[in-house]
């Protein structure tokens, strides 16, 4: 049996939780393999709570926050990585996507999620929409036999951002996590350096159920979580 590998990528080491947190959970519930990768700790642009402790230091700021990230990974019955990249500004270059590129190629993921491509109010998601795009071609090459090492293409995904009427997000998909959705309560717990979006994050899970009840008509659905498909979704028929 080939077991489903699901890879989320974010600009930041919180924004797997509060975005797809759902999502991961019900993959790995159902045997699927789930690896979250950060291209930075948000150490500087995300930890405000952090910096107001005295003595604060970069350094102790991101031992805590990847001690949070792996926590609620681990919630999640993900693995968890940082490239520590730095934020505000997230610089991923050449080396970054080629670091990218390597992940993929390894672990060979059958879907990918990560941001979408405009954000006007955060620098760092479409630096990291980009790299990952990049990454992803790089990996599975021109879909023909190349002079290096390649994985299959995979299906590519981008999960909710925080204002998506602003970030020309339209969902196509909805992921229903009604089953999962303590779990994901459970994983934003662990990032108390942005206690803040844990209310934000659960309210807006209540409301995409919402809609993917109107869609279905099944009452049962209380949270989902949403996601725009940016390629096309291959099918036998409709």
């Amino acid at each position: 049996m080939n077991t489903r590998r699901m890879l989320v990528v974010g600009a930041h080491s919180a924004d797997f939780v509060w975005r797809s947190a759902g999502a991961v959970a019900r993959h790995t519930a159902a045997g699927g393999e789930a690896l979250v990768v950060a291209l930075s700790y948000g150490e500087r642009g995300e930890s405000g709570v952090l910096w107001k402790q005295e003595g604060q230091t970069e350094e102790n700021v991101k031992k805590i926050r990847h001690e949070e990230a792996a926590g609620a990974a681990a919630v999640l019955g993900a693995e968890f990585r940082a490239l520590d990249l730095g934020d505000y500004p997230l610089r991923a270059g050449d080396d970054a996507v080629a670091e990218l590129a390597g992940i993929m190629r390894e672990f060979a993921p059958h879907l990918v999620l990560t941001h979408p491509e405009k954000d006007p109010f955060n620098p760092d998601h479409p630096v990291a929409h980009r790299a990952v795009a990049r990454a992803r071609l790089l990996t599975s090459g021109a879909g023909v036999a190349s002079a290096f090492r390649t994985a299959p293409p995979s299906e590519f995904l981008a999960f909710e951002p925080h204002q998506p009427e602003l970030c020309g997000f339209v969902p196509s998909v909805f992921v229903d996590i009604t089953d999962v959705f303590e779990r994901k309560v459970e994983a934003m717990r662990h990032m108390a350096a942005q206690r803040y979006l844990q209310e934000y994050y659960a309210q807006r899970a209540e409301h995409r159920g919402n809609h993917a009840r109107k869609v279905t008509g099944d009452a049962g659905i209380r949270q989902a979580e949403a996601f725009q498909r940016l390629l096309p979704h291959v099918v036998g028929a409709l």
